[in-house]
């Protein structure tokens, strides 16, 4: 299957903002892969307990979009951040309720170490993660975006400038300093952020 074009992309999701009946049954099959590919490399460096997999994810990404109101959809850059967000909850939500049956189990939790930012990686602890993004965010903005776009949303450097509308060189430097702020906060001991 050929690669749709970011005009056709860009053209469903105006439809689709507009009411047009059917644009995103129309646009659903165009973005799947790509989806399903950020899902799939997010996945792979998922806790292993995760008993998610990343079709089912895609498909709940689809839910909650269907009943999506409001969003002035700007291209396929922002669809796919926006995309990027829904994944982050769902996978915080799933991890939020799993800790929730455990808890009182005396079960340990997952350390964070490096290996996190580092393909193919199998575990982190997501809620610790979700928690530090959000002191991120309160920091600054802008960073703990780039992380939702690039672990998050699978996004390239290139793609995660477009939705933000900065320079590539702006989010690489972003990436790095949100790194280095992520491991500081996630290492135990360590925390100075608040």
């Amino acid at each position: 299957m050929s690669e749709p074009s970011s005009h056709e992309v860009t053209s469903l999701l105006q439809a689709w903002c507009a009411g047009q009946e059917g644009a995103l049954d129309r646009l659903m099959p165009l973005v799947y892969e790509e989806l399903h590919s950020a899902a799939q490399r997010y996945m792979r460096r998922e806790n292993s307990a995760n008993t998610l997999q990343a079709t089912a994810l895609i498909h709940e990404v689809y839910l909650r979009l269907v009943d999506v109101a409001g969003i002035s959809w700007q291209n396929r850059s922002h669809f796919f951040a926006v995309c990027a967000k829904m994944m982050r909850r769902i996978l915080v939500d799933l991890a939020r309720s799993r800790s929730a049956k455990k808890r009182g189990a005396g079960s340990p939790e997952e350390p964070f170490d490096e290996a996190f930012f580092l393909p193919d990686t199998p575990s982190y602890d997501l809620l610790a993660l979700d928690e530090a993004l959000n002191r991120l965010n309160e920091i600054d903005n802008r960073k703990s975006q780039v992380v939702e776009l690039r672990f998050f949303g699978g996004m390239s450097v290139e793609e995660s400038a477009e939705v933000l509308k900065v320079s590539a060189e702006t989010v690489k430097r972003d990436w790095r300093l949100a790194k280095v702020w992520l491991m500081r906060e996630l290492t135990p001991g360590q925390r100075h952020g608040g």
